[in-house]
């Protein structure tokens, strides 16, 4: 198992304004990719493009922790991964592979996690199987050049959509406590 704990240590602007900070510490941990649907490389080395495959999909999850308090904790195990597309080894010609995107070839993602706030209490404990079908009819910036953009989509509306309200909802139930 690759495992990798990662600190935000990133403060939003508001915080410097006097309102709540917002970075969770983030702790990542992929369950043998090695053995996951789809990380295969069009013509690189399979290890190495794996790695550099998880490092950016690490990066993916410290931007989305930047959206949480600062005193929460998230941990996160992947269990597998499906990207965008399928390689094609006749596409490129001469022997190149290529990674072919079309609609059947939706990306996909399952993991567990669990967001804990500053007293330990667990506010998400829960599995998650995702999966975009729909990924080719979404709307993009031009400049919209990330490489793995589709699965990127998918994991910031599914954390937008799921998450962040249940966090807002566990932060308006917990007591405020005054500096009186």
């Amino acid at each position: 198992m690759r495992k990798l704990a990662l600190i935000c240590s990133v403060v939003s602007l508001a915080s410097l304004a006097g309102t709540a900070a917002y970075a969770a510490q983030v702790e990542v941990n992929w369950q043998q990719p090695e053995k996951f649907t789809d990380i295969r490389p069009a013509n690189e080395s399979k290890n190495r493009y794996r790695e550099r495959v998880l490092k950016i999909f690490d990066g993916y999850f410290v931007d989305m922790a930047k959206k949480l308090p600062e005193d929460y904790s998230w941990k996160i195990t992947v269990t597998d991964l499906d990207l965008a597309g399928e390689i094609d080894p006749f596409a490129g010609g001469a022997g190149n592979e290529l990674r072919v995107v079309k609609e059947i070839y939706s990306p996909a993602i399952k993991f567990s996690h669990i967001i804990q706030n500053n007293y330990g209490e667990q506010i998400i404990n829960q599995e998650e199987k995702l999966r975009d079908m729909g990924f080719m009819h979404t709307l993009r910036s031009y400049r919209d050049n990330d490489e793995f953009r589709y699965e990127k989509q998918m994991l910031e509306q599914w954390f937008s959509r799921d998450v962040l309200p249940k966090i807002q909802a566990a932060q308006a139930e917990q007591p405020k406590i005054s500096d009186n």
